[in-house]
């Protein structure tokens, strides 16, 4: 096998994670940045969707599937031993989403099916991609995860049909939300446990986390069927035990990983943190299913919550460990840490306290763009391959130059 460091392109075209990560947390912050004065009325959106379903899709079949693809690219080749998806392959899928983002924006000046081909081809590329790498690479464990992005590429589609014949997309925005607890609790399961343990061998001897094992992949399935049954009937009651019982289990699952000992390392923190907010957004879907809450509050405890905070702390920690740079969290990581846990919790305070609703989304809104936005220009030079140093030496030059 060729060395991936014979590679001679741009580097910002190297590795999956370096376009994906960037573009996608450009795009999440612009995506909030544009949603507020829409719902407000002072901004008219040109997308053929409704103002909420564009938010909706801009985020779970936009953001996301920009995240797991970074993520996914990166992943496959220690997975598989196999060069990575790199060089103009790469700058294709690239250029492919980007347009999608584009064609569902301002859909409403063409037809409806070619925001759709647009949108939903590059989500089938990248399974497409996914699948071959892993076969090739007989690595038939990590297939399963490929296979639930894509039944997220289905609900993207289903969302485009949905919202056409019927005005809005309420089970493809079930569909994706689910996919993504799924994706949360799979590779969210692997990953967490296994960071914290190689952190405290290291730095905290004592109770390690217990390794993925029958007990996690029963409380996959069984958060598979609850969601099932919370996308096809979400106001059943007998949706609302499952989805409460499932809750519990993801809250034992969480505590058997040891996260009380992770105080110490930030990086490793902010998964826990993360992976906290599956629990809640099951057992705030429960109360919903009971009447007690807005179904919106459990929504927005995944997605901006369990989806917001996980993607970032993966975010973070990939771009450190694949640019050489040392797994520890700067000052401007954890402020971007606080940002997006500032932003997860007032927006879910904003539906159980709809009196205070107003202020909240504002706070809300302003702590997720700061959180993405930071997210971009603290890593944008270290993924688009920039010399820091070389950096600071032109910006002295040229500050002496001025003066």
């Amino acid at each position: 096998m060729a060395n991936p460091r014979n590679y001679q392109g741009w580097t910002f075209l190297a590795n999956g994670f370096r376009p994906f990560f960037l573009l996608g947390a450009i795009q999440a912050a612009l995506t909030i940045l544009v949603w507020l004065p829409t719902f407000y009325g002072e901004l008219k959106l040109s997308s053929g969707f409704a103002p909420r379903d564009w938010h909706v899709h801009e985020m779970l079949y936009g953001y996301l599937p920009a995240i797991v693809t970074g993520f996914l690219f990166t992943a496959i080749p220690n997975w598989t031993g196999r060069l990575p998806i790199r060089g103009m392959p790469l700058l294709m899928l690239v250029t492919l989403w980007l347009a999608g983002r584009i064609a569902v924006t301002f859909s409403a000046f063409g037809p409806r099916w070619a925001a759709l081909l647009i949108d939903a081809g590059f989500l089938l590329l990248v399974v497409l991609a996914a699948a071959r790498e892993i076969a090739a690479g007989r690595n038939w464990h990590n297939l399963p995860v490929v296979a639930i992005v894509g039944v997220l590429c289905a609900g993207n589609v289903a969302f485009h049909v949905e919202a056409h014949l019927h005005g809005s997309a309420d089970y493809a925005i079930r569909i994706g939300v689910a996919v993504v607890v799924l994706l949360l609790a799979l590779i969210g399961g692997r990953i967490t446990p296994s960071f914290t343990r190689n952190w405290l061998v290291k730095h905290n001897p004592g109770r390690l986390p217990v390794p993925f094992g029958r007990f996690d992949m029963a409380v996959v399935l069984f958060s598979a069927l609850s969601l099932a049954g919370w996308v096809v009937v979400p106001e059943s009651v007998a949706t609302g035990y499952v989805l409460a019982a499932a809750g519990v289990m993801h809250v034992v699952r969480l505590g058997r990983w040891a996260g009380d000992r992770t105080f110490r390392e930030r990086l490793l923190v902010i998964l826990h943190i993360g992976y906290a907010f599956v629990p809640l957004g099951f057992l705030m879907s429960a109360a919903a299913s009971f009447g007690w809450v807005l179904p919106s509050a459990g929504l927005h405890a995944w997605m901006a919550g369990a989806a917001g905070v996980t993607t970032l702390a993966v975010m973070t920690r990939a771009t450190l460990g694949h640019t050489g740079q040392p797994l520890t969290a700067s000052a401007a990581t954890q402020a971007i840490y606080l940002a997006i846990l500032i932003a997860a919790s007032t927006r879910i305070c904003a539906v159980l306290a709809p009196s205070h609703a107003e202020g909240l989304l504002h706070v809300a809104a302003f702590a997720w763009i700061v959180a993405f936005a930071g997210y971009a220009l603290a890593f944008g030079p270290l993924l688009l391959g920039l010399k820091l140093r070389a950096l600071a030496v032109r910006a002295s030059g040229a500050a002496q130059a001025v003066l």
